[in-house]
């Protein structure tokens, strides 16, 4: 997964390190909304965080093409965050999937791994890089997951733990933060609440082990 066309790993390693403020954030909730219609439907998560301000999760964005389903968060002072996921595949899907995708925030590409095999939850989890910090995001369950910022020698990193909750129209995402965050922190880790993130689970990954694997044998019967 390199991101845009021309970006290898190590271009974007080697892009300078960002220097924010850290800002310590209060919990807060983003609630379910939709809005348009059939041709212009709109639907994700709102709310407001006391320290960055309105947010706004759109989960997907209308399609421009029926090969690729974008989901993205903007609003308040965060960077804007964008998860694209490109290809024949994309013309089925709800939500933007782990397989060919790109993943941006702000004007910068983030590099991301993952271990398919992976037995763990933190054998599965994705594995980025984004501004000169490392990242990892793990699944908690099918609802929910946490976001960690690695430590270093300047910071002692971040978690951001978001969780679906509630039925219907009272569905909403809890936003809990520990550490001090950057808006880039937080809009890398509210944009995968509009991802289809199944992979990462334990059933996920054994049903994705059984797709590819029906694939394959699928394939050379020809």
């Amino acid at each position: 997964m390199r991101g845009e066309e021309g970006r290898t790993a190590s271009t974007i390693e080697n892009e300078p390190d960002r220097r924010e403020m850290h800002t310590q954030v209060t919990p807060f909730d983003l609630r379910a909304w939709q809005e348009g219609n059939r041709h212009d439907h709109r639907a994700g998560w709102k709310g407001v965080s006391p320290e960055f301000g309105e947010i706004t999760l759109t989960c997907p964005l209308p399609r421009t093409s029926p090969e690729s389903i974008v989901s993205e968060v903007r609003g308040g002072l965060l960077p804007t965050a964008s998860f694209e996921a490109r290809g024949a595949h994309a013309e089925g899907l709800r939500l933007p999937t782990l397989n060919r995708f790109t993943l941006r925030v702000g004007d910068r590409v983030v590099y991301v791994t993952r271990n398919r095999f992976g037995v763990t939850s933190e054998q599965r989890a994705l594995a980025m890089r984004y501004a000169g910090d490392h990242y990892r995001l793990a699944a908690l369950d099918k609802r929910g997951y946490v976001l960690t910022r690695a430590a270093d020698d300047e910071d002692p990193g971040v978690t951001i733990t978001v969780r679906e909750t509630g039925r219907g129209k009272g569905r909403r995402l809890s936003v809990h933060v520990g550490g001090r965050a950057e808006s880039g922190d937080l809009a890398l880790g509210l944009v995968f609440a509009g991802v289809d993130r199944s992979a990462l689970t334990r059933i996920g990954a054994v049903r994705a082990g059984l797709s590819r694997a029906t694939h394959f044998w699928t394939e050379a019967q020809y």
